[in-house]
Parts: C-alpha cells; structure tokens; sequence
C-alpha cells in the first residue's frame, strides 16, 4: 500500500513534533513515524528523567547535611530507590504521553508506529506500507555508543537508557567515561549511597574543558567520595562470580578494578546505520553522521536532518534550535542558518556548569588581545548563604570590540546565571551593558557585573 503526503518526518524528538505542528498549520498532510518511544531523548532517557534524579539526590544531599543548616532530621538519610525510580518514571511518562497524544489528536498529521527505512529519496516504508513525500525530515537522534573492548560483551553492562530501569541500588558502581553522562551518574548515585570509580582514558575529566574547570570538578567530585583514575586506559572486561572486573592499564602499570555494576558512559552514535540512507543517497560522515549544510538540508532535495542525527550539537536546546531554523526557512522566510547560535549547554553535577561560546584556551588560540574576569564562589553571597561555595566564575572578553568571547559559571544557579552573558553575546553589545546593570541581590548573577569591573589581561 502507498500513501502520499506532504511532508513526512521521521523521530519524534525535540525537533519532530513541533514543525508537525508548524507544517499542518500551513496546511500540509504530514506522516510522523516513530518505532519507539515518543518525545526521544531528552523525554525518556536523557534531559527529564536524569534531571529528575539529580533533584532526588540534590535532595539526598541536603537532607544529610540538615544539621549545618540547624536542622534536626531525628535519623539516619536513607534513600528508596523504588520510589526515586517511580518519581522519575511518572514525570517521564507524563512527558511522553502528552507527546504522543498531541500527535495522534493533530489534524493533518497521520501518526506511523514502527520502523522507517527509505526505498528512494522520496519514499519511505514502515512495514508493509509505503509513504511519498517530497519533503522529508530526519529526527532520529541518538545512542550510546559502546566501545570494542575485550570481553565487554561478556559483562552485563550499563548505558545511559538501561540506568533508566534500575530500582535498587548498585553496591560498587564503575563509570567508564568521564564526561557529561559519567559525571552526571557518578555523583548522582554516590549520593544515592553506591560506592563510584569512574575510569577516563584521558589526563582529566570533561577534556573540551579549561584545565581550571576540569580540575574544579575533579575537587568537587573527591570531595563526596568519587575515586576517580585519570590516564586510565580500559583493557578489557571479565565478569567473575558476582562481579565486574576491568583491568586498565595507566602508566604501563596493569590493574584490576572490580565493581558489581558498570556504566559505560564513552559517548554517544547517531541513530542512521539501519535507515536505508544509501537508497536515499544521503551522504554521511566518518561518525555516521548526516551532513547537512547552514539550514540543515541534506545533500539530496527535499530532506532535512535534524537534531542529534546531524552532528550540529547533541542538546535538547540545538535539536530545537534545528526545527527552528528549518520552519523558519521553509515557512517564514526567515534566513535562520546554524551558524548564527553561539555554543551553550550545561554540565549537571552540583554545582551545575553554565558554558557560553569559548574557552580560555579557545580564546587564546585567536590571537586577539584578550581580558579575563574571575569570581570564586566563596565571595558570591548566595553560595554562602546556601552552603554551597564550591567553584567559581570566568569571563572572557575581546579587548579591542569589548564583545563577550565565553563564559563559564561553575558554581550554584551557574546553569542560570550563564543566560546574562549568554543574552548579551546574541545582542553582540559590550560587556559593560552587564558591567553597568543593577542585578538583584541576592543571586549570582548580581556578581556578574563585579567580575566584569575586574578585568585583566590573560597572562
């Protein structure tokens, strides 16, 4: 059987669903195709049910230091790991249905459930049915990406998605990875009470970070308990009796770590290899990433990729700043190209980090004569308030325009915070429209100001 539309888009995650909804309000049929779960990512093993865990072992957290706060809690913190599962669960679920739901009650929109593969450019089979358009849209998004290290098939490993289904509570929990995902977990489960090792093959953790933010989350990290190896290459897996063995070589010395579970948190792959792109003739790269151009088209007419797919960033935020782009400059006639967002995302361990554009070490390799602000959180009055002063502040500015190059906000509300700096950069005005502006007090971002009034030449 065929059928034809419009438009057809295939993924449902952050980028789908809305240009459904801007599509068939500009009067087009489209299909939308998922084979899994609605809402991708972010909704059912990503940004919602992690972030809903971090708030369960925020709470953790606090709950076991009440006494700094001259609160008496009158026993021992414990943690039900069923009921933190549950908590996280209903708030997923009720993402994903409203997902879901919104799309089968759309009119024009035709919802397919299973597996999408391409016939030709314009043709796409789900089953035995066969659907045409002349525009389509690709939201596939992504999974994690597991490395070919001996005996690692032999072991019942973790990824981000099977964390998901844990109800109870690993005892010894290895993290191979030491980026966002492993970080994430890592804290998150030692405040759940699991003793955490996290291995990272390089000299130190979130290696795209400044060497100062590394080694300040490295701090915060050891601070709770979290042994963490550096250097550490992952030789191989063995699982023996009720444990994970990996042996890992750091400094040509070979050693064995034993965990009862482990995460492997190495990355993540796009979702294209068992699309039929060939068919299509889509053109990826190396990674098995989609290329597209500055507005996302494919290298074929007519087919648009979006999202964690097309290696353009790997956010929530990006995949819906990618529907944005395209909607706009199919519907709108609004020239919206890639290039023109400024690189932002945050880092949710606690305290959070808040990144905008670049780094010290980015801004140095330009050249340009560069000026630098920096605000430990121990002077920042709401983290004292609060108990909670580990980190600190960094701006970075381009001397001769005055134009904010990056940021970095590690530190309670960094995650926030960083959107004043961040809003600036896209008016693309001096720092001192921040450096001049009366902030409330007191937040973090009052200090922003501050550090901007402290400027000195990167060294």
């Amino acid at each position: 059987m065929s059928v034809s539309f419009e438009a057809i888009i295939i993924g449902t995650g952050q980028a789908g669903p809305p240009l459904a909804r801007r599509l068939t309000a500009a009067g087009m049929r489209v299909a939308i195709i998922e084979r899994g779960l609605f809402g991708g990512t972010c909704v059912n093993t990503g940004c919602i049910p992690t972030k809903t865990m971090v708030a369960s072992a925020y709470a953790a957290r606090l709950a076991s230091r009440a006494a700094e706060f001259g609160v008496v809690t009158g026993a021992p913190v414990s943690v039900d790991m069923k009921r933190v599962k549950a908590r996280k669960d209903e708030i997923s679920d009720q993402a994903n249905h409203s997902v879901e739901n919104g799309l089968k009650s759309m009119a024009n929109c035709t919802v397919y459930q299973g597996h999408a593969r391409f016939e030709s450019p314009h043709e796409v089979s789900v089953g035995d049915v066969r659907l045409t358009a002349d525009k389509i849209f690709l939201n596939v998004g992504g999974r994690a990406a597991v490395p070919p290290i001996p005996g690692l098939d032999q072991v019942p490993y973790l990824t981000n998605s099977s964390m998901m289904h844990l109800d109870f509570l690993p005892k010894h929990l290895v993290i191979l990875g030491g980026s966002y995902i492993g970080l994430e977990f890592g804290q998150m489960f030692r405040r759940f009470g699991s003793e955490v090792i996290i291995i990272e093959g390089g000299p130190r953790l979130v290696a795209h970070e400044d060497e100062d933010v590394s080694a300040a989350i490295l701090d915060i990290l050891n601070r709770e308990g979290i042994r963490v190896h550096l250097n550490a290459k992952c030789k191989s897996f063995a699982r023996r009796r009720d444990e994970t063995i990996a042996t890992v070589d750091a400094a040509g010395i070979t050693s064995e770590i034993r965990g009862s579970h482990v995460l492997i948190a190495t990355g993540r792959r796009p979702n294209t290899d068992d699309l039929g792109l060939d068919k299509a003739g889509l053109a990826v790269d190396w990674r098995g990433y989609i290329m597209v151009d500055d507005q996302l088209r494919t290298n074929v007419r007519g087919i648009w990729a979006m999202g964690d797919c097309n290696g353009k960033g790997g956010f929530t935020h990006t995949s819906y700043n990618d529907f944005e782009i395209v909607a706009a400059n199919l519907l709108d006639n609004d020239p919206r190209k890639v290039s023109d967002r400024i690189l932002t995302y945050a880092l949710y361990i606690d305290p959070p980090l808040g990144r905008a554009g670049m780094t010290e070490t980015q801004a140095r390799a330009t050249g340009r004569k560069v000026l630098m602000g920096t605000r430990p959180m121990t002077k920042v009055g709401r983290a004292v308030e609060k108990g909670e002063t580990f980190g600190f502040m960094k701006v970075l500015i381009e001397a001769d325009t005055k134009r904010i190059m990056g940021a970095s906000i590690l530190g309670t509300g960094g995650d926030e915070a960083i959107h004043s700096i961040l809003d600036v950069m896209y008016a693309d005005k001096p720092y001192t429209v921040i450096q001049r502006a009366m902030h409330i007090h007191p937040t973090v971002s009052e200090l922003i100001p501050t550090m901007l009034g402290e400027l000195q030449p990167l060294a």
